[in-house]
């Protein structure tokens, strides 16, 4: 029975998988209790599994190449992600992808732009659609626009959609016009 590389349906891998990259989340948190919280439900998780899944789940990890092993000087074994591991950690959070809109509205106007070449079209379109989903506005064509700080989130998408040499994001303080996406964005 062959297994497809990279695999990780179910529930426990995907689990096993995000709490690996927990190391890498901690350091994304903003604030200290953030990070603690964080810490403290990584923990408990680590403690509910079991332990002999937990490394026949490692060594298959291993195999397929989403972690990697690093022995250390002292003896100990460090456990990294590949690169292969995070694109596969990207798919579990893009359905649940939410910009947060702060209390007071900076002023500033994000607007991503994209030329994604006709060969890439189903990522465009799913772009296009993810973007509209989490409340961007199309302000022309391949143009769309969003009143709060969402950096990471476009970084995100254009990584999970692999479109990163395709797709721009600019602020921009001073945007003509733009009495109807006040009102859409409740700006007022």
């Amino acid at each position: 029975m062959s297994r497809r590389k990279g695999n990780i349906a179910s529930p426990i891998k995907q689990k096993i998988l995000l709490m690996l990259a927990a190391g890498t989340a901690l350091s994304l948190t903003y604030t200290f209790k953030q990070q603690r919280r964080l810490a403290k439900e990584v923990m408990k998780e680590w403690k509910n599994i079991d332990r002999q899944r937990l490394y026949r789940l490692l060594d298959e990890f291993h195999h397929d190449r989403l972690i990697s092993y690093d022995e250390l000087p002292t003896g100990e074994v460090q456990i990294t992600l590949t690169e292969d591991g995070r694109r596969q950690i990207l798919r579990f959070d893009v359905d649940e992808m939410v910009i947060r809109r702060p209390l007071h509205w900076d002023g500033c106007w994000r607007v991503v732009f994209f030329d994604i070449p006709e060969a890439k079209r189903q990522s465009r379109d799913e772009l296009r659609n993810k973007l509209q989903e989490i409340g961007f506005m199309e302000l022309q064509k391949s143009a769309w626009v969003f009143p709060f700080d969402c950096q990471k989130e476009v970084d995100f998408l254009t990584e999970f959609f692999e479109l990163r040499n395709f797709v721009r994001l600019a602020e921009i303080k001073n945007l003509t016009n733009d009495a109807d996406l006040r009102l859409k964005f409740k700006l007022y």
